[in-house]
Order: C-alpha cells, then sequence, then structure tokens
C-alpha cells in the first residue's frame, strides 16, 4: 500500500484498517485531515469529506434541478430525474495483495485442477481486491468512533473473473430476472445471487455442467435450492470471507417471505420444465 500498511485482523468481518506506515511520517501531511490519532486513514472521514464536496458540486452545476444529493446517508447517493440512484464510492485499490480473512480460499484442494484451475486461482490472486469507503452493518453494531475507522473489503473483480466462462454470467442474469419478477422482498440483493452461483460452480465444477442451456435448468434449481435454505436458517455466507452474513440486518419477517417465495417458484420450475417461458 506504499504509505500505509494493510491490516487484516478480523475485527470487524469483512473490513481491515489502513495504518500509516512507521518510516512515512513525512507522507502524513497528505492525508492529515483523515488521519485518526492512532494513525489509521479514517474511511468515515474521507467519506465525509467526498460527501460535502459532492454536495457542493451539485449545488454549482447546470444540471442540479435534477441532480439532488441524499442526506439520509453518509454514502454518496444521487438521485437523476427522480427516477435513478447513483451510488458513487471512494476506494483503494489493493493489487498484488491477499488479505488474511480469505485466506482459506479455494476451499477444497482436490477442485484445483477443474474449477477454479490453477490459472483462475493465480489470477484472482494477484489482480487484488478493492477496499471501500461504505457503511457496514457490523459497524453499527460498534458504539466505538474509531469502528468506522475500518473499511470494507471487495472482490468485485475476482468474482467476476470466476463467472466469466460458460453460461455462469448468463445463469445470474436469468436469476435476477427470475426475482425480479417474482419476489416482493429486498432480502436477496444482487450480490446474494452472484454469491450462491460461484458455491454452485464449486458443487458442480466441471464445464460440462455448465456448456450451454441444456444444463442451464439444473444450475437455476440447484441456486434456488439453496437459496431456500440459506433463507430458512436466516445466513447467506459470503463467497470469499464466510464470517460475513449477507442476510445480517434483514428482518426474520422479510427472510420468511421470500423463502415462501422462493419455494413457490422452485417448485413450478421442478414440474414443470417449459416454465422459464413465461415467469
Amino acid at each position: 500500500m506504499g504509505v500505509f500498511n494493510f491490516v487484516d485482523d478480523g475485527t470487524i468481518p469483512g473490513c481491515a484498517v489502513l495504518k500509516l506506515s512507521d518510516g512515512r511520517k513525512r507522507s502524513m501531511s497528505l492525508w492529515v485531515e483523515f488521519i485518526t490519532a492512532s494513525g489509521y486513514l479514517s474511511a468515515r472521514k474521507i467519506r465525509s469529506r467526498f460527501q460535502a464536496l459532492v454536495a457542493q458540486a451539485c449545488e454549482k452545476c447546470p444540471c442540479r434541478d435534477y441532480v439532488k444529493l441524499l442526506t439520509d446517508t453518509s454514502e454518496v447517493r444521487l438521485r437523476i430525474r427522480e427516477k435513478y440512484i447513483v451510488h458513487i464510492v471512494p476506494a483503494f485499490r489493493c493489487a498484488g495483495l491477499w488479505p488474511r480473512s480469505a485466506a482459506h480460499w479455494p476451499f477444497s484442494p482436490t477442485q484445483f485442477s477443474i474449477w477454479p484451475n490453477p490459472n483462475q486461482i493465480n489470477d484472482v490472486k494477484n489482480e487484488g481486491f478493492n477496499i471501500l469507503s461504505k457503511e457496514s452493518i457490523y459497524m453499527k453494531d460498534k458504539q466505538a468512533n474509531s469502528e468506522g475507522d475500518a473499511w470494507i473489503m471487495s472482490f468485485t473483480e475476482a468474482e467476476d473473473r470466476l463467472l466469466q466462462d460458460g453460461t455462469r454470467r448468463k445463469c445470474l442474469s436469468v436469476l435476477k430476472t427470475l426475482r425480479d419478477r417474482n419476489f416482493d422482498s429486498s432480502a436477496i440483493s444482487n450480490y446474494v445471487l452472484k454469491s450462491l452461483v460461484l458455491y454452485e460452480c464449486e458443487k458442480h465444477p466441471n464445464e460440462q455442467e455448465w456448456c450451454d442451456d441444456t444444463t442451464l435448468g439444473d444450475r437455476l434449481n440447484g441456486i434456488l435450492l439453496q437459496l431456500i435454505s440459506c433463507l430458512q436458517c436466516r445466513k447467506c455466507p459470503h463467497y470469499f470471507l464466510p464470517n460475513v452474513d449477507l442476510f445480517k440486518g434483514k428482518s426474520i419477517q422479510s427472510l420468511d417471505n421470500a423463502a415462501k417465495q422462493c419455494w413457490r417458484l422452485t417448485r413450478e420450475m421442478l414440474i414443470n420444465s417449459h416454465c422459464l417461458d413465461r415467469l
């Protein structure tokens, strides 16, 4: 990280901190506004400053009548023409690093030669990950202000790389459409579906199982059954960081309602092979 050391000690699930390197005190002048008394780069302070700058820009820009900054969050979210929400997040790229919290990945060495294969594993770990200045449900449970100085780890590029072959992306796209058309719960995010597709890839590592539309129905059913199980257990582990629960903060009622809707959809797909034409 150059000026900062990346510290992933598991104190806050899914998060890490950036500590100013002992030998780089001169560089502190570049970041002094955002450094805590303990020498950490505060994600909260950067987010606050970024939000203030965006607010100023929105007020001065010619399009201020239809671009509004939402003020009910510490993050930068813009409402465009009362129709779209744009989320802008300050981030650092951690290339060539791999966090200790994800050191267990991949889970089963017996799958190394299938999925993910050795080249994929090396590419993903060399690609690294991002750390984001975002609010975390795990930080909301903490009382100390210092918890807001932590950064959320994001593996978007790694996940996309793992899903690039066969019908994996198509499978995720179909799942999103099925969710939008058949569920009225906000409990099932795009990221939950993406994580379950990755778990399905581990259960079915052979490329023949993701080769074309003839296998797509089986993969969709498998993922929906996974989803039902997660909803009933009220827990959905992050793919790279299994100590992070993607359902944390969701109401029991919303999870139970989603489980019922998911079961109705899955039952229809299991008994009617042509149901995708109308679902």
